[in-house]
């Protein structure tokens, strides 16, 4: 097969090229060439996302069978996607996330009305806000995830996408995905505190029990290629997620002893713990997701163990530092609080 990705060259695009490749399809590019030495020897279209409609003689000529898009952000880019690979791709499939579904909107404070059920289905409700994030949120992001615009919703996208009847669309609703080239870090708040020698790491108690959903960088990309290649997942949304959905304890356990470290981790009451430990949300609100039906009906499965993966992962984390956000360490208030415990002298 012949297929196209939008935006292939970021984090998880470099992976799923390389699983397109070594299963013997072939692998083009459309984006704006800004890292020229990646996959430099494949076909390339060099272009706009913003302006896609005027590329359309170029993907013509190019014929794929499938368009993948890595970058999709509002649904006024998905219309113009479907609208302009109408009569000349047979599919499309675009990259969602959680975030569509009620219980984000709950989480963040968005949707009135009682917690949702867990886990998240392909059938559970999504948000009756068509707003995300706020505002400032948006443009913090956007500082991290250069492809998202200031209309960011994927609600509209998914709706776009599965609409248009000339065109077969597939939805893969993503997960907190993790791996080398991760541009949220997922993994550095824990790993930073491995490696300042914290003794004890603090957890908030309501954080601590959150279950959310959590996916390897190269295992989402085994979906993503096998959702491509799988003419049974035309018309199909699927969320791709680990099967076991960890509480942010047991997550920061498994980190923090693959990172090698064996201090303590210390679970606070929400009530009297540091400040910084707790972001805003209702964190009651769990985000565990089933995502049996893409292993039911395409047969996908991990090919990367999760201590592989976060071997790799915290290999690369630390091979590529970046600059933090000190008011997430505040590591004065948190010896404080160890002071004031009864018993502790530290």
């Amino acid at each position: 097969m012949r297929i196209l990705l939008i935006g292939g060259r970021g984090f998880i695009g470099p992976f799923v090229i390389g699983i397109l490749r070594r299963a013997g399809h072939e692998a083009i590019l459309f984006d704006r060439g800004s890292r020229p030495n990646l996959y430099s020897e494949l076909e390339h279209i060099k272009g706009d996302r913003r302006r896609i409609a005027e590329y359309a003689a170029a993907f013509r000529k190019a014929k794929p069978d499938v368009v993948i898009d890595l970058v999709l952000s509002s649904g006024r880019q998905a219309s113009e996607l479907m609208s302009t690979f109408k009569g000349i791709a047979r599919r499309v499939v675009a990259l969602s996330s959680m975030d569509v579904y009620r219980a984000c909107g709950v989480l963040h404070g968005l949707e009135p009305g009682p917690l949702e059920p867990m886990p998240l289905t392909e059938d559970s409700p999504l948000r009756t806000r068509l707003q995300t994030y706020p505002p400032e949120r948006i443009q913090m992001l956007k500082k991290v995830l250069t492809w998202l615009d200031d209309e960011y919703d994927k609600i509209p996208v998914e709706r776009a996408v599965m609409a248009e009847p000339d065109l077969p669309g597939t939805v893969l609703r993503l997960p907190f995905v993790y791996g080398p080239g991760d541009f949220a870090r997922r993994l550095s708040p824990i790993l930073k505190r491995v490696d300042d020698g914290r003794k004890v790491i603090q957890l908030d108690e309501e954080v601590s029990q959150f279950r959310g959903p959590r996916g390897y960088v190269e295992n989402v990309a085994t979906a993503i290629a096998t959702a491509a290649t799988d003419d049974r997942a035309a018309r199909r949304i699927y969320n791709v997620a680990e099967p076991v959905a960890f509480t942010e304890l047991e997550w920061t356990e498994k980190v923090a002893k693959t990172a090698g470290w064996q201090g303590e981790i210390l679970v606070v009451p929400s009530e009297r713990g540091p400040a910084h430990l707790k972001p805003p949300g209702n964190w009651k609100q769990h985000w565990a997701a089933d995502s049996s039906r893409i292993r039911r009906e395409l047969g996908y499965r991990e090919t990367v163990p999760l201590r592989e993966a976060l071997e790799a992962t915290i290999r690369w984390e630390r091979a590529n530092p970046l600059p933090v956000d000190e008011k997430q360490f505040d590591y004065a208030a948190e010896d404080a609080y160890l002071r004031d415990l009864p018993g502790r002298a530290s």
